[in-house]
């Protein structure tokens, strides 16, 4: 299949090596070799996308846009075959892209220092600033309600009524603590309701492997577009948050080990301000700490509903995943909330 591909788009060669990339949870992905080039192949998942076809206007409109509009912006577009398509539909096999390799170029897994997550957040500031003026309205929605917190919290109620029982009692102390936390759920609400709020060309995936870095670990520009869609800064700045301030994963069990880094908060704001806090308005910027709550909370409910509903939507490796999830989250949203203080002075 993926010789058949490559075919298509014109790179079918003499040399040629073919190495899978296992950093990703969602599409699968390659890296091709061919003679002196390099290119990433992807095959989308079409399970979680359910139209690939939107990902792919998605992607071409912001570079059409930004070729006119902004054309030093590194934005890494897809390959276009001989007969014009950046996307290819394989039938049962599923649909699949080829990106240019950008020479000299690496991702991270994690973000292990504040420098590191500067680049990051600087990055992601700076597609949003680019792409200040393009009317977000113009994009296809590629995961409906992807972050609707609101949506979220009904599920979240539904599955403490309707959700296996045995696993409700289990997990009695999280779900009343997450009940507790209804503020968040009622500020957002608000938000929707603010016209200082504005809805803009937003990531919604701010993990720092979305982020190219060259050899001095400086950033080169974002990636993985799939998620992109009109949006609020909250979702882009809170999953930076939830990803980049503990120096442990979402998979952490020992808890004692999850705690802030007030160094890599500060980085965060620093980054992404340097490109947005000119474009951001008062009131949003007043919100900044509020999107690490926000990202935050919503992935507790979501890591406990799934556990609730017995892992139909994240699956488990192990017995409990999504509840040790659901409590890793909790845990890093009160650090977050005791180390407001701190972290807020003289900040965002």
């Amino acid at each position: 299949m993926i010789n058949s591909v490559l075919e298509e788009f014109g790179l079918m060669e003499n040399e040629i090596s073919v190495t899978p990339v296992h950093q990703g949870l969602i599409n699968s992905t390659w890296k091709i070799a061919v003679n002196d080039n390099a290119y990433i192949l992807q095959k989308i998942n079409n399970e979680v996308f359910k139209n690939p076809a939107d990902i792919a206007y998605n992607i071409a409109t912001i570079a059409r846009y930004l070729k006119k509009e902004n054309p030093n912006y590194n934005f890494i577009a897809p390959l276009s075959t001989a007969t014009g398509l950046q996307l290819i539909n394989k039938g049962e096999n599923g649909y699949y892209r080829i990106f240019p390799f950008v020479k000299e170029s690496h991702t991270l897994a994690v973000a292990e220092n504040p420098v590191q997550a500067y680049e990051a957040a600087k990055q992601f500031g700076k597609f949003t600033a680019v792409l200040n003026d393009f009317e977000s309205s113009r994009l296809k929605i590629t995961i409906p309600h992807f972050h609707n917190l609101p949506l979220r919290y009904q599920e979240f109620l539904s599955a403490t009524e309707n959700g296996n029982l045995k696993r409700v009692q289990e997990c009695a102390v999280v779900i009343n603590q997450l009940k507790a936390w209804l503020y968040i759920v009622d500020t957002y609400k608000k938000i929707l309701q603010n016209p200082d709020f504005k809805i803009r060309v937003t990531h919604h995936d701010t993990k720092i492997s979305n982020v190219l870095f060259d050899n001095k670990d400086e950033g080169i520009c974002v990636i993985d577009l799939d998620t992109v869609m009109p949006g609020y800064f909250i979702s882009d700045v809170g999953d930076m948050m939830r990803t980049y301030l503990s120096p442990v994963s979402e998979e952490e069990t020992d808890f004692s080990k999850i705690y802030v880094r007030p160094d890599m908060y500060e980085a965060i704001v620093r980054g992404y301000s340097e490109e947005m806090s000119t474009i951001l308005t008062e009131t949003e910027t007043k919100h900044f700490f509020y999107a690490g709550i926000f990202m935050i909370y919503m992935q507790a409910i979501r890591f406990l509903t799934d556990f609730i509903n017995n892992d139909v939507y994240y699956g488990e490796k192990y017995p409990g995943q999504n509840l040790n999830r659901a409590k890793n989250q909790v845990v890093l949203l009160q650090h977050l909330l005791n180390d407001k203080p701190g972290l807020t002075k003289g900040a965002f």
